[in-house]
């Protein structure tokens, strides 16, 4: 129950994150932003998530899992509640960073749940569970909530998700405890072996985050999870229904439709690149997040490339592409966990987690900036030609997170010595000369 209540909270959390995908024309219009402006609503949204995360983290530590996800509902309540009445870009802006705030407490408060109340051996299944599911927070962002909002008004539906949040604040305080009874502190217990051990969720900033860095298998992880997940989050979160509805052309029943079998996708995918991910720990990259980077780059390109408007197979080919790059990015939580010693996996995880976002927030950011370049940056000017320029800027992303996953690959495998380095290959070459 514990569980089932935090998985819910969950799935809310991700409603909010995603609140803007089907409405983001009709957040144009209300705050009269132009393209650059409309994306500082998800960069800055992204940005205070990820700024949050070692707060949180030690926050958890300090207070545990029950009072850190109800202050994470309640902030996103605020925050919606604001935004339902924004007379203006600067307090929509702010109410942004709210839901950013809350957001931030959200998941990894889940994940402090299923370590401390479920035994070590289940937790891996339950984390991979509980991430699936919550994604289909994504489906209600898009469906129920653009059909409240065109039935209804931008207040009412956006003041219809402050009081969900509101319930699930008191949801989440009234079932939600830290601990199972009887013990005094979180801790995971094995229960083959009977170990145990203390849960934290904080990281070293001193000489953990330096060592974490140092080994390139962490740099590595940062790469593949910079690489992978950021077209589909700058899709979902903003410019993807745009781009399908005033761009394409689509309705929004089909542009709707488009995103939740994007979501349906990367549920099922998700488990296929898990399993092999752990079937072939030392191919991640070459079997799994290179050709993951591939498969959405030549979509996208083709895509752009369509003489006209794309059919529609097309579209559902891009939509299963991009969903591969968030089970893709988990690989590189599989890298982080590999290389670093246990001290430092917290540590090494929040440098992973950047990566994610930081791409995320830039790619959305470049897109807004080609957008308004082009003369379309507000609804009544955008135009398929330049929605198509603008998802160009996604190609120097692709490219140099491409080249430091290769780079840092070779350095990985010469660190836990799988490969030797090139210089020893040069001098073995020459050996043989007089």
């Amino acid at each position: 129950m514990v569980w089932g209540v935090g998985v819910a909270a969950y799935i809310v959390s991700v409603t909010n994150r995603s609140s803007l995908s089907a409405v983001g024309v009709d957040a144009a219009v209300r705050f009269d932003a132009d393209a650059s402006t409309l994306s500082m609503f998800a960069v800055i949204q992204l940005a205070v998530y990820g700024g949050m995360q070692i707060p949180v983290g030690l926050l958890l530590d300090r207070f545990g899992a029950r009072p850190m996800i109800t202050l994470g509902m309640a902030l996103m309540a605020v925050g919606q509640l604001v935004l339902a009445f924004a007379p203006d870009v600067g307090w929509a802006i702010f109410a942004r960073m709210l839901l950013g705030a809350g957001d931030a407490a959200v998941f990894p408060s889940v994940l402090r749940v299923i370590a401390v109340w479920f035994p070590e051996r289940q937790a891996p299944l339950m984390v991979q569970l509980t991430g699936l599911i919550g994604q289909s927070g994504q489906i209600l962002a898009v469906l129920p909530l653009a059909a409240l909002l065109h039935a209804t008004s931008w207040s009412i539906a956006f003041g219809s998700l402050a009081g969900l949040g509101a319930l699930f604040t008191v949801l989440t305080f009234a079932v939600i405890r830290n601990r199972p009874p009887g013990r005094v502190e979180d801790v995971s217990v094995d229960t083959v072996t009977g170990a145990i051990h203390v849960v934290r969720s904080s990281a070293d900033l001193r000489t953990g985050f330096r060592q974490s860095w140092a080994h390139p298998g962490t740099r590595l992880a940062f790469w593949s999870h910079f690489t992978t997940p950021f077209s589909g989050t700058a899709f979902v979160l903003l410019w993807g229904f745009p781009f399908l509805t005033v761009g394409e052309g689509l309705s929004t029943a089909t542009a709707s439709l488009l995103f939740t079998v994007y979501v349906v996708f990367g549920i099922l995918v998700g488990p296929v690149i898990g399993a092999l991910s752990s079937r072939h720990p030392t191919r991640r990259s070459r079997l799994l997040v290179l050709p993951v980077i591939g498969i959405q780059a030549l979509a996208w390109l083709v895509v752009i490339l369509w003489p006209g408007p794309a059919p529609l197979w097309l579209l559902f080919v891009l939509a299963f592409a991009m969903s591969t790059g968030g089970p893709g990015s988990m690989i590189g939580f599989d890298h982080a966990r590999t290389f670093n010693p246990s001290h430092r996996l917290s540590t090494a995880t929040g440098i992973t987690n950047v990566g994610g976002f930081l791409a995320a927030l830039l790619a959305i950011l470049l897109i807004g900036i080609a957008m308004d370049a082009q003369g379309a940056g507000t609804p009544d000017t955008y135009t398929l030609e330049a929605f198509r320029i603008a998802f160009l800027t996604q190609v120097p992303l692709w490219l140099l997170g491409s080249l430091f996953i290769v780079i840092e690959r070779h350095r990985t495998r010469v660190h836990i010595g799988l490969d030797e380095p090139r210089s020893r290959r040069r001098d073995r070459g020459t050996d043989h000369l007089p």
